[in-house]
Formats: structure tokens, sequence, C-alpha cells
């Protein structure tokens, strides 16, 4: 007879992990000789990642990594602000946190100062009001000319760096991986590109973005945690303080995967032995408070419920102790009033009847003898009526008591019955306190990373990214679609999901035509190749010390002379559009008003025009002369 095995609990813990401050570098000698070497940023909107463009594995490695975010008091100095790593704990800080970015854009140009504050202080760059080295700063596809205008101002006048080259972090990164796999020069493919705000489709062709097909998807990693958080505060409202954004965005990394078939896995888990193997148990600290009427034994809930008996008449006694004294004294004052009149004092007497809001005599007669019953009544109950009324306030008492408990409590003098005890025990539920302090991580693990595919799960009215993969497609001839579809490249944090690459070949499988051929790769480190790819680039071609221009490289005369939107493109860089300013048409000149002919017929010298220079005699038209000559 085989036995059946239970299923095995998958309980985690929260790691909340703490950052520590980033330590301040020395640059390193072989950075400064024979020429200052590129600074690397990859100027992410979850993470900055900035380090030198060097080979090796200590210096060719991102030396900075931390959140693109910055926490600062309201009327704090600007040397109290809290950059990346210096916030250890997010969460108590949440509400001051300000990012640079809109999305993917950034905007905030004041917190992108503070940022490269951080990064060149933490590099070691102590050159006072000036940075030697070239800079390499990655960008949104598509950036708008005027984000990249403030971006140059910034770096060229508030920085004085020598030279800035921008590209797309995609770009970055497909290039990155297309050499690693050992494909030499320009390259087909499309892009997809999936970070914390926004997700990107980009075509590129020959080695170049095609910007004109490109198409961005509005949904990405901190739409999912979002929706995470929504969907566990709904099903755990006892534990809203331990439901907080940052363990949301650690579930995700490292809890969730993607569906390769969504439907199918959604009727897997229906299975109560696949729910209890699959599902993750996230173990939270106890705490005796959140536990909701615990297992007490029924001497413990007798002694509680008279406990709060003895409370309830306490403070019931203090109130009517205090309603006597109030009566009393208001009763002293009117007894008072009327003595007046028993003594003949009219006028003060009518003084103090308008004072208390009374018409008459008979009215105050009304009052005090209702204050003498109402001062009778309470002496006698504080004298004589407390016991009756105690057992009558027993009914009053904490509404979560059990029937049970009524039952066997409600006279404290008999003895309780075993029986309806243990009839009350067997019907009441099992309370299990281990289940009650786990969250049960179920389908929300592949329901969240869903709506990169399907934004419609959080309401968003638009178009996943296989869906317009597909309508990017379309826009190009069935050869040019079996050249891009032959090299689809996956990168960016949100495609670090298990399961990502088995989807995106299982939709395309299902969109494009029979029997054609497609080919998926993701990047080899989807969140780190954008980096590593611009640190590859800036090695390749750094600018050169003679000044001359360098493809990819914008050199301070270059902003100077063609304006802060200007950009050298190169082979991971964006198109450059130059922003052309109509100028207005030139307006029409007034008609010339020429001088007055002299007496003696001498011909005028010159015409002067109100407010204009003077005009000479023979641009003056002949019928003109004439009618002044008339006139």
């Amino acid at each position: 007879m085989s036995t059946k095995t239970e299923p095995v609990c998958q309980i985690f813990t929260f790691r909340d992990c703490k950052t520590s401050p980033d330590p301040i570098y020395e640059i390193p000698a072989q950075c400064l000789h024979p020429s200052p070497v590129p600074l690397v940023i990859d100027n992410g909107s979850f993470h900055t990642r900035a380090g030198w463009a060097c080979k090796g594995d200590e210096l060719g490695s991102p030396r900075l990594l931390f959140r693109s975010v910055a926490a600062r008091s309201r009327g704090a100095a600007r040397s109290e602000t809290q950059i990346g790593n210096d916030i250890s704990s997010i969460e108590p800080l949440r509400w001051l946190l300000k990012s640079q970015f809109d999305r993917n854009v950034v905007v905030n140009f004041e917190i992108q100062e503070l940022i490269f504050d951080h990064i060149f202080t933490h590099m070691g760059i102590t050159s006072e009001a000036k940075v030697e080295h070239p800079v390499v700063v990655t960008e949104a596809p598509c950036n708008p000319l005027h984000c990249r205008q403030m971006m140059s101002e910034l770096l060229f006048e508030c920085y004085q760096v020598p030279h800035v080259s921008y590209g797309v972090d995609a770009l970055y990164s497909f290039n990155s991986n297309n050499a690693q796999r050992g494909l030499e020069g320009p390259q087909t493919g499309i892009v997809l590109s999936s970070g914390y705000h926004c997700s990107h489709i980009l075509p590129v062709i020959n080695g170049r973005l095609d910007a004109g097909n490109a198409q961005r998807v509005n949904v990405g990693g901190s739409q999912a945690a979002s929706y995470l958080l929504r969907l566990l505060q709904l099903k755990y409202p006892g534990h809203l303080a331990a439901v907080t954004l940052s363990r949301m965005e650690e579930l995700l990394h490292e809890h969730s995967y993607t569906a390769v078939d969504y439907h199918k896995e959604l009727e897997r888990w229906r299975s109560p032995d696949f729910y209890e193997r699959e599902v993750h148990r996230m173990q939270l600290p106890f705490s005796a408070k959140a536990a909701p009427g615990a297992c007490a034994s029924a001497e413990e809930r007798q002694e509680r419920r008279a406990q709060q008996l003895r409370r309830l008449q306490e403070n019931n006694a203090r109130r009517r102790e205090e309603k006597l004294q109030h009566d009393q004294e208001r009763l002293d004052k009117l007894l008072a009033v009327q003595e007046l009149l028993d003594d003949g004092l009219l006028e003060p007497f009518h003084r103090n009847l308008v004072e208390l809001n009374m018409d008459s005599a008979e009215e105050l007669q009304s009052y005090v003898t209702k204050l003498q019953l109402a001062v009778e009544q309470g002496r006698l109950r504080l004298l004589g009526g407390d016991g009756a009324e105690g057992r009558a306030e027993g009914s009053e008492l904490d509404p979560q008591m059990d029937e049970g408990d009524g039952v066997a409590l409600m006279d404290p003098d008999l003895p309780p019955d075993n029986a309806l005890m243990d009839k009350s025990a067997s019907v009441q539920p099992q309370f299990n306190m281990a289940e009650y302090h786990q969250l049960f991580v179920g389908t929300e693990r592949l329901r969240c990373p869903e709506i990169v595919f399907q934004p419609s799960l959080t309401g968003e009215d638009q178009m996943g990214v296989m869906e317009t993969l597909q309508h990017v497609l379309a826009r190009y001839t069935p050869s040019q679609q079996e050249a891009l579809v032959s090299n689809v490249f996956l990168t960016g944090g949100n495609m670090l999901y298990p399961g990502m690459k088995e989807r995106v070949e299982r939709e395309l499988l299902a969109m494009r035509p029979f029997q054609s051929h497609y080919k998926v790769t993701l990047a080899a480190r989807p969140a780190l190749d954008a980096w590593y790819g611009a640190r590859d680039w800036a090695l390749g071609g750094p600018p050169s010390g003679g000044g001359g221009p360098v493809e990819g490289w914008v050199s301070r005369r270059d902003y100077e002379e063609k304006g802060g939107d200007y950009l050298s493109e190169h082979r991971a860089s964006n198109a450059f559009v130059s922003m052309r300013i109509a100028k207005p048409a030139p307006s029409v000149p007034r008609p010339a008003e020429p001088a007055v002919a002299t007496a003696t017929g001498d011909t005028p010298t010159a015409a002067v025009v109100p407010g204009g220079p003077a005009v000479p005699a023979a641009s003056v038209p002949a019928s003109v002369e004439a009618e002044m000559v008339t006139s």
C-alpha cells in the first residue's frame, strides 16, 4: 500500500536589504595618463551605473551602482540631500523620494545635477569646478531635443567637460552582445527593451536605429510592482504595513516568472497539489498584537472577560460621579437665583434669569425640580445600584468574544459547564498562527509579469509588447521582416523573468507565417550590458587630444557653435534631427514720404520716413514727387 506524501512547503523570508553609502574612490593612475579616460554613465530610470572605460576585471566594471533617487526634506540644505545608497532604507523616506525621470526621459535637471555631483565625487574627481574626463551618457530612444539640450548645457556649463557622447542603452547592449557572439560588421535585428518605466521595440537596419518605426509601450517594472502591491493589499488587509513597494520589487525580482502559455498555466494553478507545491509562502515577523483571537484556554478567556467587566464598571462609576457633581453645581446655582426672588431682590433676580436664558420664575422652578430629582437618583445609583448594573453592562463588552464565553460567564458564581465549553470549542475553527503570519504568493507570481504582454490586466488601454512588435514588422517588406526576426534581441532589467525568452519564441511562432525562421537571444546581462556596451564603444573610439572632430563625440566647440541639441551620430546613438526654427516673414515697409521741394524748384536730396532712415530721392517714384509738388 503506497503512502501519500505531503507536498513540501516553500517558505521564504523577505531580505529587506539595507544599502551602505558608496565609498569615495581614488582615480587610478592609468585613468589619467597619457590622457584622461572617458567616464561611462548608464543613466537608468531604476539604477544608475558609473565606471571608467578601461579593460580588466577591476576597472572594467561599474564602480558605482545605486538607485536613481534623491531624498531631501523640505527646507533642508543641498548638502543634506541623500542620493541612492545613502538611503539605507527607502520605505520610511518614500514620500520624500524624487527622481530626475518622467517615465524614461530626464526632465528634473536639479536632481540630475545632484546625481552627477554624487558620481563625480565618489569616482574621485576632485578638480575644482571642472571635470577633465570625457563623459559617455545613455539616453532614451528618440530623446526630445530639449532634454538633450539641457543635459549638454549642464555638462558643458556646470562641469566644463571636454567631450560628451550620447547613446541609446538598448543599442549599446545589442552591439555588445553581437560582438560577444562573434557577429562582425553592422547587424540587422529588432530589439525588445523593457525597463522600469516603459518598454521599447527598436528595429535596427544595417547597424543603425530606424527611429521612424520604433515604438514605445508605457508598461515596465514599476507598473508590475504597483499591480502586485494592489493584489496583495486586497488579499491581506490585515498586513497592509508589511506589504510595501520595496518588498513587492523583491518578489518580482526573485519569485516571479513568465508563463509560456498564460491561460494553461492558470489552469494548472487550479489543482490543489500544484498550488501547495508551487506557492511561495513569505514569512512575516511574528507580532502578538496582530493575531486576532489567538488560541486561549477557558480560564484565560474568563479572566480577560472579568478584567473587561471591572474596567467597564470603573469607567461608568467615574462618569456617574462627574455627572452628579455637574448637576449638583447647576442646582446650587439655580437655588441661589431662587433665593433672590424669595428675598424680594427683583432686579438681580431678573438679571440672573436673563443670563440663564429663562423667561419666568415658573420655568426656573421646573428646572430646579428636575435637577433635584436627577441628583437624588444619581446618589441612589452610586450607593446601591452598582452590582445590578454591572451585570447588565456585561452585554456591552468586546463583541469579538465567542458565544461560548457568554454562556460560561453569564453568572460568575456558577462553575463553567464542561459540556457547553467542549461543544463551543469543537465548533470554533482552529486558528493557525503560522499561516496568519505568512503571505501566500500564488498566481501573483505570473500575473504581474504578464502585464508586459497584456497591459489590459491593469486597465491600460494599449497594446502589449508582442502585439506592438507585430505592428512594427508589418511596416517592412517580407524580406526585411525575415532579416529582423532572425535576430530578436531581449534586454533590460524587466526581461530577467524566467521563461521570458520561451514566451517570446512562442508568440513569434503564432504570428509568423508557416515554416518561417526566427531567432530570439537574451542578453548575457540584461541589466548591465548597456554599461558594458557603452564602455566597449568608448574604448573603440576615444576623443582625440588635438580637438579635431571624432565620430560620436560632441566637443565644447561643437556645443558653442551648433547648439546644445547637437548630436554627433554613431552606431548606437539616436538620429540627429536639427531643430529648424522658422524665421518670421519680414514686415512690409511703409511707403516713403519725400521731403518737400524748395520754392526754387531744387530737387530734394532725401525722403524722410517717420521712425526710419533717410531714403535717397532717386528711389522715390515720380508720381509721389508730383504729388508733393502740387501740394
